[in-house]
């Protein structure tokens, strides 16, 4: 059975599987891979909601899941936004908490006959997520962290942004477009207005994002479509392919994935 034909609603957050959807995807794979969307709610700005990078991690993770055969989750919603402190709304959980609540997903997914585990992360200030990959592939766990840059490159060059990584920041090009495609009923005026460059960032652990972005933007906004988030959202979903493979495979070599 395809990825597509189990795929949430269009908008939903939330996965509408049965266990038998579950059992019966998992009958035709060689492992089941479940994709962890980890989101954030955080200020982006006037113009986006705060729970954008949880409605990004989504959508990322709904493309994925309608072209591949795997197990979607629902959204960690709450999560390492402390630098977006100074913002009204922002809400964050300790790194002690993100890490343990992964562990604890992932030995979930285990006893339940699932063990690879992607965690789709959709806010930048998560650095804790690469820790507990790296923790648990030394365990002998199956688990991975998407997108990684090199993903985010290639899909911000396929879909035309014009934007850096480096530049696009927050609640920028890259997020206004996947929200301009997925979700455009939720983005609010004078986000054609708001952009606000700060590349050199070099003290932002120290200080938080309000020492670098009175608006709470780092990016360009403006330069953001909906073409260009079906874009990025097409190219993470291709490049999400050599992951299935990795995690799949018999052996943990990645000479067969690089060029999938």
């Amino acid at each position: 059975m395809s990825g597509s034909q189990m795929r949430p609603a269009a908008h939903s957050l939330v996965p509408t599987d049965t266990t038998e959807d579950v059992r019966t995807r998992g009958a035709g794979v060689s492992r089941q891979v479940a994709v962890l969307p980890v989101g954030s709610f955080e200020q982006h700005g006037r113009f986006l909601p705060l729970a954008t990078d949880t409605l990004v991690a989504c959508a990322i993770a709904r493309e994925i899941a309608a072209a591949h055969p795997v197990h979607l989750l629902p959204p960690v919603t709450i999560s390492c936004s402390h630098e977006h402190a100074a913002w009204p709304g922002t809400v964050s959980i300790s790194s002690v908490t993100l890490h343990a609540v992964i562990r604890d997903i992932a030995a979930s997914l285990r006893r339940s006959g699932v063990d690879a585990l992607v965690l789709v992360n959709g806010h930048g200030g998560n650095y804790v997520l690469g820790n507990v990959v790296q923790e648990s592939s030394a365990r002998g766990e199956r688990m991975a962290l998407f997108p990684a840059p090199e993903d985010w490159e290639a899909a911000r060059v396929r879909a035309g942004v014009e934007t850096s990584l480096l530049t696009d920041m927050h609640a920028g090009e890259i997020e206004t477009s996947i929200l301009l495609h997925a979700h455009p009923e939720l983005i609010r005026p004078g986000y054609e207005t708001s952009d606000f460059l700060a590349d050199d960032r070099r003290h932002l652990l120290t200080l938080g994002m309000s020492a670098y972005t009175d608006s709470g933007v780092i990016g360009r906004p403006s330069l953001g479509s909906a073409e260009k988030g079906k874009g990025l959202l097409a190219s993470l979903a291709d490049s999400f392919g050599a992951y299935v493979s990795l995690l799949t495979s018999a052996d943990d070599s990645v000479a067969d994935t690089d060029d999938a």
